[in-house]
């Protein structure tokens, strides 16, 4: 199966149940299901959507804002309504480059259509949408023992960051942060 033949595009609201399965078969996947808060309504209410594909009129895709500041490309193979991968990203800035770019926050395809080119399709049109807005980078983060897709990342040219270590304030640790100097 040629992946010129899958179709790729911007997720409606239509796809939120599909995408909700995807989290929770990557978390699943990274050993990290019980972690997952995401629902249905969460993601409505925080991703900028593409217009229903059942609409007959030419809507514009949703304003990225700071309530709703993710995009999700999903790609389907030949035939098929059932969307095989996604990749879940935002834009970023980098000060020493002066531009835009992505963060890729998950990219996934389905275990039955891997092997197929896919998470490199997603891949390439994320490059291209860096491209297009003339940004400077696409970059995301890889679990240490996911040795398969630290593998594929690095057949495509990505390399691995070892000089940045990533960090991270969430739950009663931001909630305390945010409480100030105490």
């Amino acid at each position: 199966m040629a992946t010129d033949q899958a179709t790729l595009r911007h997720a409606a609201r239509e796809d939120i149940p599909s995408i909700l399965a995807m989290v929770c078969e990557l978390a699943e996947y990274e050993k990290e299901l019980a972690s997952v808060e995401a629902t249905e309504a969460k993601l409505e209410a925080s991703i900028a959507w593409a217009p229903s594909t059942a609409a007959s009129s030419a809507n514009t895709t949703e304003p990225i804002t700071s309530t709703k500041p993710a995009r999700c490309i999903l790609l389907f193979p030949p035939g098929s309504q059932e969307p095989a991968g996604m990749a879940l990203y935002f834009y970023n800035y980098s000060t020493w480059r002066a531009s835009s770019g992505i963060y890729l926050e998950d990219l996934f395809v389905r275990p039955a259509f891997r092997g197929r080119g896919y998470g490199k399709r997603l891949l390439v049109e994320l490059a291209r949408q860096v491209l297009e807005i003339k940004g400077g980078r696409l970059e995301w983060s890889v679990l240490k023992w996911n040795e398969p897709s630290i593998k594929f990342y690095r057949a495509i040219g990505a390399t691995q960051m070892d000089e940045w270590v990533g960090m991270r304030v969430d739950r009663e640790a931001l909630v305390k942060l945010a409480g100030g100097l105490e």
